[in-house]
């Protein structure tokens, strides 16, 4: 298996298996030469729109504050001491895009998003701990890294910000641009901007079980059928009428106990959930809305791309995207695979498709999910 500059060196198998949920590593020079992708203005520029998550974090006299964009302004670059975090940049802007799908070693249906952390000279937010695996990549200045493997995971209380509130520090590292730290879940770490600086966090999906249990026993309550009512025609006189029995208790948990779910239930709704757009996501139609006849025409020549915003997942012979599923026989299965994994198509490959796949692209361009070219 190939040794990756990103990983030190290391193949994507090594790192699964020795650091991976296990334990941090320092990557100097993961990117070799890395700039930034966006400058200073653009990032700023994105934060006053609706459709990208921001906050802006400020440490002021021992007290820590954040809000929640858009922004029309952020304060003076030559004040210290402040944080602009920008969520889900990858969604907007293809080089960031690009950057994110080089960590695709992970499957996507644990890819998150790409955040780009601006701080001015000592900004930071705070020492703390993540629940899911991160890489973070320094794009430009300098930012010193704390790190410790503490199992105190008490926060501060009252604060708007989850600061751990007895941070030990076990190592410290300075990145450059280009070095990357990776840390595991609940790895406590702090961060500083020594000088302006910019870090790109690569950040992966890790949805407690709670959380999953209540999005999928919501989404499974069409398809409870427990046919009949309640019924005692053997009913006996009761000593306390205000008691609920114990044979009205049994019976009720009989039926209900009829309820069961299979491995394809829950497929269908971790793809589904996992392919779901965040709530601030939405498409943008295409400035033409082509006939089926000319987006075909085009299709062959350009190719197709899924867009940004879009995320497509498969299993067995059921394709998800954007929140929805269907099955699919086995010959458009290997199309549908081939984009979902590839993000794109070829021309050549979309003159073989058939009538029901392109009638699926056409209408998928229509929502703009995916985009010609």
């Amino acid at each position: 298996m190939k040794k990756l500059t990103l990983l030190g060196g290391l193949t994507a198998a090594e790192f699964l298996r020795d650091y991976w949920h296990k334990k941090p590593l320092l990557i100097r020079q993961a990117i070799p030469d890395f700039q930034a992708l966006l400058s200073r203005d653009e990032l700023f520029d994105l934060v006053k729109r609706d459709d990208v998550e921001s906050r802006l974090i400020t440490h002021v006299k021992r007290q820590w504050n954040m809000d929640n964009g858009p922004f029309e302004q952020v304060p003076p670059l030559t004040q210290k001491d402040w944080t602009l975090l920008v969520q889900g940049v990858n969604l907007v802007d293809e080089k960031v895009d690009a950057l994110m799908r080089q960590f695709d070693f992970v499957p996507d249906a644990r890819l998150d998003d790409l955040m780009i952390s601006y701080a001015t000279e000592t900004g930071g937010v705070g020492a703390h701990f993540d629940s899911y695996d991160v890489f973070l990549l320094q794009a430009h200045g300098h930012r010193r890294w704390r790190i410790g493997a503490q199992t105190d995971l008490t926060l501060v209380e009252d604060m708007p910000l989850k600061i751990l509130k007895n941070f030990k520090a076990e190592e410290e590292f300075i990145l450059a641009p280009g070095d990357m730290l990776y840390l595991p879940p609940q790895y406590a770490h702090e961060g500083v901007a020594m000088d302006e600086c910019m870090t790109y966090s690569i950040g992966f999906r890790a949805p407690s079980y709670q959380e999953l249990g209540e999005a999928f026993l919501e989404s499974m309550i069409d398809s409870i059928d427990l046919p009949g009512r309640y019924a005692d025609p053997d009913l006996k006189p009761s000593k306390h009428r205000a008691e609920i029995s114990s044979a009205m208790l049994s019976r009720v948990t009989a039926e209900l106990n009829k309820v069961r779910f299979t491995q394809e239930d829950i497929a269908l709704f971790l793809g589904e959930y996992l392919s779901e757009p965040k709530a601030q996501v939405y498409f943008d139609a295409p400035e033409e809305n082509l006939t089926r006849t000319r987006f075909l025409q085009n299709a062959k020549k350009s190719g197709i791309k899924l867009s940004l915003k879009t995320q497509m997942l498969h299993r067995s012979n059921y394709i998800f995207i954007n929140g929805t599923s269907f099955e699919v026989g086995e010959e458009d299965l290997t199309i549908l695979k081939e984009l979902a994994n590839e993000r794109r198509l070829s021309g050549t490959i979309i003159a073989s498709a058939s009538a029901d796949v392109v009638d699926a692209f056409h209408t998928w361009h229509k929502d703009g999910w995916l985009t010609l070219g």
